[in-house]
C-alpha cells in the first residue's frame, strides 16, 4: 500500500489498495483500531471489494464464521473467538428505509458490543451514532480487470477524533 497522497487530518486518510490481499490486510490492521461500538460504513460500486475488507475484519477481530456478503440475508452475526466484540455484518443494498428496518433485523446482539459493519449504508443507518467511520472504496469502472482501488476512511465524531488512521499506510 502506497503512503497517503496529501496531508490529512488524523480522522482521514487515503491508501491506494492493488490487490485483493492487500485489502483483506488493510481490515486487518484496521480491525486494530476497532472497539465495541465503532460503526464501519462501506461504500462503493459492485465489486470494489467491500466484503473482502470485511473478511480482513473479521479475520482481525478473531470472529467465528467466514465472512461472506450478506446480500440476501440481510445481516450476519459472527461471534468473537476470544474476549472481542462480536461482528455484525449488514448489507443494507435491499433495505429501503433508515433505522426502524434496520432495528426490525432483530439482531440477537447488543450493538453497543458489537463492532457493526454496513455495505451501502448511506442515509440508512447514519443515525445509530454520531459516531462512525466511513470507508469509499474507489475503483475503475466498465470492461476492465484492474485491481487497483483508491480507499479513502474518514473518522466521524469524537470517537475517531484523536485517532490516527495515517498507521493504516504503514
Amino acid at each position: 500500500m502506497e503512503a497517503p497522497t496529501a496531508p490529512h487530518s488524523p480522522a482521514e486518510t487515503e491508501l491506494t489498495v492493488t490487490s485483493p490481499e492487500q485489502m483483506r490486510e488493510l481490515g486487518l490492521k484496521l480491525a486494530k483500531l476497532l472497539r465495541a461500538g465503532d460503526l464501519v460504513m462501506l461504500s462503493g460500486e459492485l465489486g470494489a471489494g467491500k466484503t473482502t475488507l470485511t473478511r480482513g475484519l473479521g479475520e482481525g477481530l478473531g470472529v467465528r464464521g467466514a465472512v461472506t456478503s450478506p446480500t440476501f440475508v440481510i445481516a450476519r452475526v459472527h461471534p468473537s473467538l476470544g474476549d472481542g466484540p462480536p461482528l455484525v455484518h449488514v448489507d443494507a443494498y435491499r433495505l429501503g428505509g433508515g433505522l426502524d428496518e434496520m432495528e426490525d433485523l432483530d439482531l440477537d446482539v447488543s450493538l453497543s458490543d458489537s463492532v457493526i459493519v454496513v455495505e451501502w449504508g448511506e442515509g440508512k443507518v447514519e443515525e445509530l451514532t454520531d459516531d462512525r467511520l466511513q470507508v469509499w472504496i474507489h475503483r475503475a469502472v466498465g470492461d476492465t480487470t484492474d485491481e487497483v482501488r483508491h480507499v479513502t476512511l474518514t473518522g466521524l465524531g469524537e470517537r475517531w477524533a484523536s485517532v490516527d488512521l495515517g498507521v493504516l499506510s504503514a
